[in-house]
């Protein structure tokens, strides 16, 4: 049994308090979990690997905090901020990314994804792109994926980079676009 279905069980058991106290029995699911993540990180490109663990010291520092703002970063609706949105699945926006902030509410700001990664031109035709070019304060020219969009808590946003004015014509064709793509 791997330490997955061993944690599962577990969890399941009535006395999985007890169980975890007993030293042995954790160290062994314990030392299974470190064994297997390490096989997983020794097969990641030197990158992949380098994303991930920013992403888990990122965890580590943030996650008890309910906003950027203890944090010493001040947002508003139109930045765009540099995010950690941590592990993902495939084709998920994920780790450190750009990501414009569409509407801010209880300490979590919805914010659509952006890459500067070179996109052809039948590619910016899809519905869950919108190119936004070079926006201020940002070094490349910019495309947001509108289909990855999320509520995330405020304290995965590192830095804010650039901004759009909530009045600008930009802005209110980036969430008319964004409203046409989540119908």
């Amino acid at each position: 049994m791997d330490y997955l279905e061993t944690l599962k069980k577990l969890l399941r058991s009535s006395d999985h308090v007890t169980l975890v106290k007993e030293e042995q029995y954790w160290h062994t699911v314990w030392n299974q979990y470190i064994s297997e993540c390490s096989d997983y990180y020794e097969g990641l490109s030197n990158y992949d690997a380098i994303t991930r663990l920013i992403s888990e010291q990122n965890y580590t520092q943030r996650s008890q905090h309910t906003g950027c703002k203890s944090l010493g970063v001040r947002i508003r609706v139109g930045d765009i901020c540099f995010i950690d949105f941590g592990k993902a699945y495939l084709n998920e926006a994920g780790f450190q990314h750009f990501g414009f902030i569409l509407t801010i509410k209880n300490h979590k700001a919805l914010v659509i994804p952006m890459t500067s990664h070179r996109n052809k031109k039948s590619e910016l035709e899809k519905n869950h792109l919108f190119y936004i070019g070079k926006i201020e304060g940002m070094a490349k020219d910019s495309t947001l994926f509108l289909n990855d969009a999320r509520f995330i808590n405020t304290a995965r946003i590192i830095d804010v980079k650039a901004h759009i004015p909530k009045n600008s014509g930009l802005f209110k064709d980036i969430s008319q676009r964004f409203c046409e793509t989540v119908k």
